[in-house]
């Protein structure tokens, strides 16, 4: 059993300078908060997902988590209203001697309200059935009055053979029709505050970018995504979404958790001008990290060059062009096969080992103290000086 003690955290003079701050009570974090002229203690650390409340903001009453905002009153730990279940401890807290004194064991215990876990949460599995591939359109464009994309118009014609000639699912999510926020940089605050499912899907029960991580983690064996080029780039709607995909590859670098398996990716890239190997490039860069695998000549491109700058002759080209419905077709199809042969040849549950782009699990913490880290992972020796 914890053996009770006051543990002195310092002046009262200095600590009153801060309405919110960090505190130890030994290896224990406390959110000390100073408010009306007086004191209060809870735990520094929020129900979510361990956010760490003393670096936090006060708002009136409440303890706001710099994580992901959930709020926590400053002296009894209750969560807002309508969430008071929700609480962290609370600690007694003491003047003397102008210093201040924080009970060692809390007043009041953590409790955690039931919540749900989000649709998305669920451990990935893949229902029987044919392949399945879903078509992500990033091309944006005024909804009220739409016009002809290059790029997507090539899409459809890979789902069409897809359905038509492979017998497989298809969908197609043309994702400027999506309502999502912007990532909101998160994973900047820290590596676990980055959440699966994201945490503004979490929060935010408007945020359609839900559809995405649906289609993408859950239901797709094939993801085939068009873009255009935009100065040397894929399209701004195209980088929009993959920011809020990061929380997906973070899954692995973070976690070690695999959420996309024996998923398959190929791209169809257009524009007026060129810069398509760099495009693909950065595609092609992006979903490996987060687990994807590619048929051979995993894209298609057309592109009329730098100084092309007569568009509609473009659209007129593409529109015609037998060739590149026939490679649009040969896309799909090298990717069906390919997502066959990945669900057949699975390559089990614990075969994937510290997948994407950090899979030696960089010790930071090694590096700064000059300490060399164990093969197996675990706690660092100190290195030799000789």
């Amino acid at each position: 059993m914890a053996i009770e003690s006051w543990i002195d955290v310092g002046s009262c003079e200095e600590l009153a300078a801060k309405p919110l701050q960090q505190v130890l009570l030994g290896r224990t974090r406390i959110a000390l908060t100073w408010k009306d002229g007086e004191f209060g203690a809870i735990s520094g650390v929020c129900n979510h997902v361990g956010g760490p409340l003393g670096e936090g903001t006060l708002h009136g009453d409440y303890v706001s988590c710099p994580w992901h905002f959930w709020k926590f009153h400053w002296r009894t730990g209750e969560g807002e209203p309508g969430f008071e279940e929700d609480r962290v401890p609370a600690h007694d807290v003491r003047i003397e001697n102008g210093r201040v004194l924080v009970r060692s064991i809390p007043s009041t215990k953590r409790n955690r309200k039931p919540h749900a876990p989000h649709p998305l949460a669920r451990e990935p599995h893949r229902e029987p059935g044919p392949i399945r591939i879903l078509g992500l359109s990033t091309t944006a464009m005024h909804a009220e009055h739409p016009r002809y994309s290059t790029s997507e118009d090539l899409l459809q014609c890979a789902l069409d053979a897809a359905t038509q000639t492979l017998e497989c699912e298809t969908r197609l999510l043309r994702v400027r029709d999506l309502n999502f926020r912007m990532c909101e940089g998160y994973y900047s605050k820290a590596a676990r505050a980055c959440t699966w499912p994201c945490s503004i899907t979490e929060m935010d029960p408007t945020d359609q970018m839900d559809q995405v991580y649906e289609g993408v983690v859950h239901w797709a064996d094939v993801i085939l995504l068009s873009t255009p080029i935009r100065w040397g780039g894929a399209s701004a709607l195209y980088y929009k979404m993959v920011e809020r995909m990061n929380c997906i590859q973070n899954q692995e670098t973070v976690s070690n958790k695999h959420l996309l398996r024996n998923k398959v990716a190929g791209f169809i890239i257009t524009g007026g001008q060129d810069n398509v190997q760099a495009v693909a490039g950065q595609m092609l860069g992006f979903f490996a990290e987060i687990g994807c695998q590619f048929p051979q000549f995993p894209y298609i491109a057309h592109s009329r060059g730098w100084s092309a700058e007569d568009m509609h002759n473009n659209q007129t080209y593409v529109q015609r062009s037998v060739f590149l419905r026939e490679g649009a077709a040969g896309l799909v199809t090298r990717c069906a096969e390919m997502a066959k042969v990945m669900i057949a040849s699975n390559l089990g549950e614990h075969a994937l080992v510290r997948g994407g782009r950090k899979g030696h699990q960089l010790d930071t913490k090694a590096q700064l103290q000059g300490a060399v880290a164990q093969p197996d992972g675990t706690a660092p020796e100190t290195a030799s000086t000789s």
